[in-house]
């Protein structure tokens, strides 16, 4: 649908170290600045390197908060859910080399590469277990093995859902077991594009009534670059009813959504979703929005709403006409990823209500923006107020990359664990 960066490429990895400081405009909040776009043959490439944490080296907490390592040396640490009793399952998935493409294909896994992105060690499930609760982690095990990029996962009853990139399976679960075998059960296939995926991830969110499970899955490209047919099915929100299987698209037009979640007053669910890249240091903000049953939000015809991506031919005027503004900006190029509504009770009052959302970091900005965790206050169901900072330093001071945060949830105390998959840690957020 519209031309992809070729070898030029090569030559942004260059460019990225001349580019100037672009002045940043508001791109957080419910009515972020939009400028102009600026297309070129030259796209900023600007990836820190990933060089894990120096010992005893942690990111900086906000005022009235500590944070501590509660699980180190795994295994590219993704994504986190906690059980019934206390135990913390950890997926631990990284992304995939590209398998052709040419010098496009090269140079997009020497950029992941250089960010930390492929851990050959990944693909499995590991359980954390904190028995009394003191912040130290007492007992590790690998819990599911043989897995293929697992991310989300949800307990209904005695049955473990698993999504992995390419299929949701199920496992049978007994409380307080330390390991699942077998190659669990196909519940249905998800969206998958051998040789080149793209946005890989795949993540869950249980109904109310717990009958059905909602998945997020992302596009297999920046702009459907190759076409709306192999992005069929994807930039969208699944809904699945478990009893029979049958599935349907909740919500589209929503390029790469990564955490789900259900806000607390409301029970509405929300979802973090990465934009599109190429479009300039300050395009397009990343976003969190609440997800309405059957609404289309733009991708990849327009972007917050109906404004145009005029490198997309040919267009959808019906279908822009129709695209939904999301709620909250999050920063342009900060790879949003990890979404969490706080419903404890132990972190400072100003934390509780809201959502979490760990920022995994730019690759397309002159400037890095993301690498830290941030909170969204929210009143009557919606964001009130401005993003704060929760934990930050995962840059050091030569702009390297020491940790990238993605998902984030809670712990039997109410303190926040983040995973951190560059520096291979789950670190543990409590009140001082």
């Amino acid at each position: 649908m519209t031309r992809t960066w070729t070898a030029l490429v090569c030559a942004g990895l260059l460019a990225a170290a001349c580019s100037g400081q672009a002045p940043a405009p508001p791109t957080y909040g419910a009515n972020p600045s939009l400028p102009a776009p600026k297309s070129g043959l030259l796209p900023t490439i600007n990836v820190p390197k990933a060089v894990g944490w120096p010992a005893g080296a942690a990111p900086v907490a906000a005022e009235g908060l500590a944070v501590t390592r509660f699980a180190e040396g795994l295994d590219h640490p993704r994504w986190l859910y906690l059980l019934p009793n206390g135990d913390v399952l950890v997926a631990e998935a990284s992304s995939q080399p590209s398998k052709g493409g040419g010098i496009t294909g090269f140079v997009a896994n020497s950029m992941m590469r250089q960010g930390g992105a492929f851990d050959a060690g990944a693909n499995h499930i590991t359980l954390l277990r904190d028995a009394d609760g003191d912040g130290d982690v007492d007992a590790r095990h690998t819990f599911i093995d043989g897995l293929k990029q697992p991310m989300g996962m949800a307990l209904l009853g005695e049955t473990l859902y698993v999504a992995n990139t390419d299929a949701l399976l199920k496992f049978s679960y007994t409380p307080g077991a330390t390991r699942l075998d077998g190659p669990g059960e196909k519940v249905l296939d998800l969206p998958y594009r051998a040789g080149g995926n793209g946005h890989w991830t795949r993540t869950l969110a249980v109904s109310a009534d717990q009958t059905k499970l909602f998945i997020a899955i992302g596009s297999v490209s920046n702009i459907a670059d190759s076409g709306m047919a192999v992005e069929e099915g994807r930039a969208a929100i699944w809904e699945v009813t478990l009893a029979t299987g049958a599935h349907r698209v909740f919500a589209s037009g929503l390029r790469n959504p990564v955490g789900i979640d259900w806000e607390p007053a409301t029970a509405t669910l929300w979802t973090a979703v990465n934009e599109r890249d190429m479009l300039g240091d300050n395009l397009v903000p990343d976003y969190m929005t609440s997800v309405k049953d059957g609404a289309f939000y733009g991708w990849p015809y327009s972007y917050w709403g109906q404004t145009v991506d005029t490198r997309v031919q040919p267009q959808d005027a019906a279908l822009v006409a129709k695209a939904i503004a999301p709620d909250y900006a999050l920063g342009a190029h900060t790879a949003s990823l990890g979404l969490h509504f706080y419903t404890g009770a132990a972190l400072p009052e100003k934390y509780r209500g809201g959502a979490f959302v760990g920022q995994h970091g730019s690759w397309n900005r002159s400037v890095p923006s993301g690498y830290k965790v941030v909170y969204v206050p929210f009143a009557n169901g919606m964001p009130a107020g401005e993003a704060q900072d929760v934990l930050t330093g995962f840059l050091n001071a030569k702009g390297e990359a020491q940790g990238r945060p993605v998902g984030v949830a809670t712990d039997r105390t109410g303190a926040l664990l983040v995973a951190d998959d560059a520096g291979d840690i789950v670190w543990r957020v409590a009140a001082r």
